[in-house]
């Protein structure tokens, strides 16, 4: 499932992006100004973002300056034919790509999947950075390794997808539903809850000195699980 933010003050060109883009694949948020698209970008795993450049209260171009301090997810700008000074611009200010209004149907959805496609390869939030590390905890995504203080362990593909998937985002809780969509590319069915829940279990007894008093990988009862800052 891909998350994908469409970003622009005008509702009918929200409207027209869904439907070209209609894909069961694809998962739509919507903002309607540039600062709440920072926000949504800052609270969940998105994909490809495709904005404006002329909103109220945060243009495009100052928006996307905001999430390139924390994000290198692909932005694909939405231009009129007479903002090229803006695109130039925008290209060299950290945006991916750019689509001219009105909309060529097969143009959009080609350059849609081409950032989706080159995003996923360079292997997401962590393109830039192959290393993440939290507490004693340490990710090598180029490597695929995990140490715990300084050792290795050895983790199933699907309990490395997890912890990655947490450790990318510390502090935020993941609901059962989008951990299982993230890790398994489909939507929950009866009883990925419990399928997430065993993995996790798992989880806790490679990276845990004590899995009933975790220090790293929590429960939050009734949303979902997140990766402790420490």
């Amino acid at each position: 499932m891909n998350h994908i933010l469409l970003c622009d003050d005008e509702e009918d060109i929200l409207y027209a992006l869904k439907v070209y883009l209609q894909n069961p694949e694809y998962q739509f948020f919507e903002a309607h100004t540039g600062k709440e698209a920072v926000r949504i970008v800052q609270e969940n795993m998105i994909d490809l973002v495709l904005m404006d450049i002329m909103m109220p209260e945060m243009n495009g171009l100052e928006a996307l300056s905001e999430i390139r301090k924390f994000s290198n997810v692909p932005v694909l700008f939405l231009t009129a034919k007479s903002e090229e000074m803006d695109k130039i611009v925008g290209l060299g200010e950290g945006a991916d790509d750019y689509v001219t209004k009105p909309f060529n149907p097969m143009e959009l959805v080609a350059r849609v999947k081409s950032q989706l496609r080159r995003y996923t390869m360079l292997g997401g939030s962590m393109a830039k950075n192959h290393v993440l590390r939290i507490g004693g905890i340490e990710l090598n995504d180029e490597r695929r390794e995990v140490h715990l203080d300084g050792e290795l362990i050895a983790l199933t593909p699907t309990e490395y997808q997890i912890l990655k998937l947490l450790m990318s985002h510390p502090g935020k809780v993941f609901p059962p539903s989008e951990i299982y969509s993230y890790v398994w590319k489909e939507e929950g069915i009866l009883g990925s809850e419990g399928t997430v829940a065993v993995h996790i279990r798992h989880l806790r007894e490679k990276i845990e000195i004590n899995p009933a008093e975790p220090r790293y990988l929590k429960v939050v009862w009734g949303q979902g699980y997140r990766m402790e800052e420490n």
